[in-house]
């Protein structure tokens, strides 16, 4: 198992009240998958510095860390990317946390 991170910029254009919702989904998607989450962080509606698609020029970031076998990132990326609340996913690897002294 490693461990990951996940930034989720999720397209809630007129639906602000539904993430907690959609924050519950993804992390059922990510335990269903074989995953743990360990946190999830909310973050702040922002712009985007470029924007492809006028339709879409902002979006609400979240912040997953999760422990999942390495086989299980590839078909959640592609459950993720039919998913139509999310609009951008970027999965990394992260660091062990380090025991505070």
């Amino acid at each position: 198992m490693k461990r990951y991170e996940g930034l989720f910029i999720l397209n809630m254009a007129g639906k602000e009240e539904g993430l907690p919702e959609i924050l519950d989904k993804i992390s059922s998607e990510i335990t269903a998958a074989g995953g743990k989450v360990e946190t999830v962080q909310k973050m702040d509606r922002k712009n985007f510095a470029r924007v492809a698609d006028k339709k879409y020029s902002a979006g609400f970031y979240a912040n997953v860390i999760f422990t999942s076998p390495p086989a299980a990132i590839a078909p959640l990326r592609s459950k993720f990317a039919l998913n139509q609340d999310v609009f951008r996913v970027l999965f990394s690897e992260a660091p062990e946390p380090k025991p505070a002294k």
